[in-house]
């Protein structure tokens, strides 16, 4: 059955978002299931950042396995056509795939500030206990946070004939837990990686700057030992500046549909409504193509994966090499 509330979506914009979600789908299948294969295998890629990474990566994969193909199917009938359970399970993976997403960001991004800024507690937090305990954690907040709506005591999950989708609506009380979980989820972790990375740009500009004179005494030749330094100087801000990036592109991803259902809830420009669907299904492949593009040796883990190669020996950076005395000296940077 035809929802009246598409009306204004015109056939072939309805054409374009399907093929759209589509392709978007099996790229988030096969890159991150790639990107999960390749930390895994691949021993020079495989450090403490990239255990957050692969959970990141398991949040986009579940969001392509369970959300997108419904979101195809939406475009693709006119409707939900999938009964009202599935109307609750999608959005419930929908909402918390978000909050994961957000919060493995901002844990990796921890991960890069207490590294630079305060590697003297680094080895003491970063045990293999406490980042099973970070990732968990990222998973049970997000999906916790959505079992009151779930179970209806916080607004529920239900299908929006204006915004012609399964989302959060309000309940018989008139509550909605949009807000909050606004909040909770996304401006907080917000607020936090960009502080830290406000934290991790002054130190890293001190050392530097520090470093310049060190530089020109040594312009002449450099020891090995200065050579391994400036190297693991410049795989760690080559991972801290990868992390940044795909923080950006998650608000790229994201804050135009939010935008647009406060701006426009009654869908009078339903193509921009169609494009920020796009860019937020986006955010599920979008991770992978950051990695090819910003870090070589993930490029040739994906490499290693695809040519059915044997994986390279790890090269353990040598004890004592740190960024201004602060990067941990056991961590192979990607």
């Amino acid at each position: 059955m035809w929802d009246p509330g598409l009306e204004n979506y015109s056939q072939p914009l309805l054409t374009f978002a399907a093929v759209s979600t589509v392709l978007i789908m099996v790229v988030g299948l096969v890159g991150n299931l790639l990107t999960i294969v390749a930390l895994l295998r691949c021993p020079r890629v495989r450090n403490i950042a990239a255990a957050f990474i692969i959970s990141l990566c398991a949040a986009d994969f579940l969001f392509s396995a369970v959300v997108l193909p419904f979101s195809a199917s939406r475009f693709i009938m006119g409707t939900w056509v999938h009964g009202d359970t599935l109307c609750k399970i999608v959005p419930l993976v929908t909402y918390s795939n978000v909050g994961v997403s957000l919060l493995c960001i901002a844990m990796i991004t921890i991960n890069r500030y207490i590294m630079i800024a305060h590697y003297g507690v680094y080895t003491k937090i970063y045990k293999p206990l406490w980042i099973g305990c970070m990732i968990a954690f990222c998973w049970a907040l997000s999906f916790g946070m959505q079992i009151p709506t779930f179970l209806g005591y916080w607004g529920k999950y239900s299908y929006d004939h204006n915004l012609r989708t399964c989302s959060i609506m309000e309940d018989e009380w008139g509550r909605s837990s949009k807000q909050s979980l606004f909040l909770i989820a996304f401006v907080i972790p917000c607020l936090i990686i960009v502080g830290c990375y406000a934290k991790i740009f002054w130190v890293v500009h001190r050392i530097l700057f520090s470093s310049e004179s060190r530089m020109r005494r040594h312009a002449a030749g450099n020891t090995g030992k200065d050579k391994r330094e400036s190297k693991t100087k410049r795989n760690e801000w080559k991972i801290t500046k990868m992390v940044l990036a795909i923080f950006l592109s998650f608000l790229v991803c994201y804050l135009p549909i939010t935008t647009i259902k406060v701006y426009d809830p009654f869908v009078k420009f339903p193509v921009i409504h169609v494009i920020s669907y796009l860019l937020l299904y986006m955010s599920a492949c979008i991770n992978p193509i950051i990695y090819v593009i910003m870090n070589p040796q993930y490029r040739q883990a994906y490499k290693t994966v695809l040519m059915c190669q044997r994986p390279r020996l790890l090269s353990m950076t040598p004890a004592g090499s740190s960024l201004g005395g602060q990067f941990h000296n056991n961590v192979v940077a990607t």
